[in-house]
């Protein structure tokens, strides 16, 4: 069965494939869900823009609306069913994650938590929900990337996740949010370049013990998939012609190139800064466990838009635009991507 999606929005077609009347299946998400801070002041953070007194007015009222729409959303894109696997960034702490269990549409669903306190002088992490009747976690670890020279910022760590996904076969997953590039794209870029070697370091251990190994890297890359992070230095491929065993494809190759698709916009371009990269086997092995390539999409339903007011057409309902208080979701769509046994 074939599920043909089309966003009016951005005026494309997305061909997914909907396994809900066939195997077992598996829906990753990953959603970048901006600055999902509490409202309390972190002495060991820089987070005064986010408590009642500071300068974005950040209180529980808007919280609890941010935390409730991001819920909705969520289950949202599960469509047929929940997602069994959620990649979020921009999540402060443990606490605002336990409050988007409890406190939205999520809570009845008996997610598991998976995050660790990295670094970041923001204070922000990445962190996964993982659903026990869909994947069962073995292990998990915070990969700290640590850049070289004595000034060096620190940054938010890689999380790796080890579990076995459908009751099938084991699955790694990394969920990342690479360096930004405020401040300049040309003074951030090694940081990026090193970051994706560090990644590439990571996903070849794994791959060196077992070359038909499962691997699903997804995130907020902070640069687009034919950019030299990606390519050269993660060297996540653009295409599957020829893919050998043990090498990486980059699942959004697809949608950069296309005219006003992606998950972020600046100004007036859309760019395709969140995306899946996994390995050759859930491609084009014989194993048990199995992703199409065309089986990842942006999902980009019209609640999580708004008009444009300065460029042309539609642009990310963000929850502060400036410093202006919106109440929208975020200034990025998350990205979806489906997991069946073969």
């Amino acid at each position: 069965m074939i599920l043909v999606i089309l966003f009016l929005s951005k005026s494309f077609l997305i061909n997914a494939q909907s396994f809900s009347d066939g195997p077992p299946t598996l829906r990753a998400v990953f959603y970048n869900v901006e600055n999902l801070f509490d409202t309390y002041k972190d002495t060991l953070k820089n987070d005064e823009e986010f408590i009642p007194q500071g300068i974005r007015a950040w209180h529980y009222k808007r919280f609890l609306k941010k935390v409730q729409d991001l819920g909705k959303t969520l289950v949202a894109v599960g469509e047929w069913e929940a997602p069994g696997i959620i990649g979020l960034c921009e999540i402060e702490n443990r606490f605002v994650l336990n409050q988007l269990l409890k406190n939205s549409a999520l809570s009845r669903l008996n997610y598991q938590v998976v995050h660790y306190e990295s670094p970041d002088t923001r204070g922000i992490d990445v962190a996964m929900f993982y659903r026990h009747d869909k994947f069962k976690k073995l292990h998990s670890e915070p990969l700290k990337v640590a850049f070289p020279g004595p000034d060096a910022r620190p940054t938010r760590d890689i999380l790796y996740v080890k579990g076995i996904a459908l009751n099938t076969d084991t699955l790694h997953v990394f969920v990342n949010h690479w360096p930004s590039k405020y401040g300049g794209v040309m003074a951030t870029e090694p940081l990026r370049h090193f970051t994706g070697a560090y990644l590439k370091s990571k996903a070849d251990s794994i791959l060196r013990h077992d070359p038909h190994a499962n691997i699903l890297l997804m995130g907020d890359f902070n640069d687009e998939p034919n950019e030299a992070s990606m390519t050269q230095h993660l060297k996540a491929r653009l295409d599957t012609n020829g893919i050998q065993r043990g090498e990486l494809y980059n699942l959004m190759a697809p949608f950069y190139t296309r005219a006003n698709v992606g998950t972020h916009k600046f100004r007036e371009n859309w760019s395709v800064i969140d995306q899946f990269v996994v390995s050759s086997a859930l491609i084009n092995s014989k194993g048990k466990l199995a992703i199409h390539p065309r089986s990842a999409f942006i999902y980009s339903a019209e609640f999580l838009l708004e008009d444009d007011p300065t460029h042309t057409g539609k642009r990310p309902f963000r929850t502060y635009s400036g410093m202006t208080y919106a109440g929208g979701y975020s200034d990025h769509l998350p990205i979806v991507v489906d997991f069946v046994v073969r």
